[in-house]
């Protein structure tokens, strides 16, 4: 979730704030790139070049066209939306008069649920009452001040998957902690947990043993339980052989976020870093990915795609591509090509401490009937 170490990292620092001529060697390059010596070499570079290039471009249009097109009417809010909120809820920054303010942002839209965190995990699966001292206050206020919204602890941690530090999910002892943590979470009030785990590669069997046993916590006592999830891969395979030249797999396959998908009350898709360049490219990411989580998600199930309610400009998210109004209209197009009548379906909001006006309106005027 956006280098969810998280409030204590970057997610707390955004919210307290909220890079020749003639004979020189370049001629003598391109006279050697020329020369028959390598006219072999040359012709396999321009082959790998091809072979890179053309998948790439034919993409490209594929999402493009993918993004035509009108959605179809009542594929608006089902009222099971989302929005994450930062760690100032908890750790003392906030009051009443906050709780306030924040019930009249809300009125009016879908947002049923709110993602609260309350983290982060310790490395070995631990969570001290010290990183969320108001946990219980917040709970209470919004209970009685914003009736019918549930509040969700959102507990994340970096895992140790592509490096030496981080959480070790294969660990039993560190999964022990985990439900130990979640079951005193709860003491607090919490209508559900909400894990943001990353990096999470495809096929965690500890994964999924982990949430069949938060699941039978939460629900014995009433509670919900929600994930983050990955992208979903755009072609078979995909986060094998991306993951084999770049150690980041970055997609899940269909077939495990379906399994995920069926451990969980709800499943919110992370629908954004994804490196595409124009709005109509991410738009059409948006609505494809929104096809294949339908697929796979049972109807009991919500399934809630991501909105990018923050602005960056990196090689992995360009905020003049990827906007709310792209990503809502490709929840938009998903849902109506796949299945236009699902109920247990919405949008999840991310993040409250970078949200502008103008992502609030896309949201209002794209999702809301």
């Amino acid at each position: 979730m956006r280098d969810e170490r998280s409030g204590t990292t970057r997610e707390r620092a955004q919210e307290d704030a909220a890079a020749p001529a003639g004979g020189g060697p370049g001629q003598r390059l391109r006279r050697r790139w020329r020369s028959p010596r390598l006219k072999w070499p040359r012709r396999v570079a321009l082959a790998v070049v091809v072979l890179l290039l053309v998948p790439a471009v034919v993409a490209g249009v594929e999402l493009r066209i993918g993004y035509a097109g009108d959605p179809a009417p009542g594929t608006t809010t089902r009222g099971r939306d989302a929005l994450w909120l930062g760690h100032a809820w908890v750790d003392g920054r906030k009051d009443d008069a906050d709780v306030r303010a924040l019930g009249k942002r809300l009125e009016g839209t879908g947002i049923r649920d709110l993602y609260v965190h309350a983290g982060p995990l310790e490395h070995d699966g631990s969570l001290p009452d010290s990183v969320h001292p108001k946990a219980a206050w917040l709970v209470a206020t919004v209970h009685r001040l914003l009736p019918g919204v549930r509040v969700q602890a959102w507990l994340g941690d970096e895992l140790a998957t592509e490096g030496p530090e981080g959480l070790h999910l294969e660990d039993a002892a560190t999964r022990d902690r985990m439900v130990t943590s979640t079951r005193r979470i709860l003491a607090a009030g919490f209508d559900g947990v909400h894990f943001d785990l990353e990096p999470l590669h495809s096929g965690d069997g500890a994964y999924l043993g982990l949430l069949e046993r938060l699941r039978t916590l939460l629900h014995a006592r009433g509670a919900v339980l929600s994930v983050a999830a990955h992208q979903i891969d755009p072609l078979p395979g995909m986060h094998s052989l991306y993951g084999a030249f770049t150690g980041h797999p970055k997609w899940w396959s269909q077939a495990f976020f379906g399994q995920v998908a069926r451990r969980v009350d709800q499943i919110a898709l992370m629908s954004y870093d994804t490196a595409m360049p124009l709005k109509s490219m991410y738009g059409g990411y948006v609505a494809e990915q929104t096809s294949l989580a339908l697929q796979v998600t049972p109807p009991t199930t919500d399934l809630l795609m991501g909105l990018p309610f923050y602005q960056e400009n990196d090689p992995s998210h360009w905020g003049f591509a990827e906007t709310v109004a792209a990503a809502v209209r490709g929840t938009r197009l998903g849902l109506s090509r796949t299945d236009q009548g699902r109920d247990h379906f919405g949008v999840a909001l991310y993040v409250d401490f970078t949200a502008r006006e103008e992502d609030w309106a896309a949201y209002r005027t794209g999702w809301l009937p």
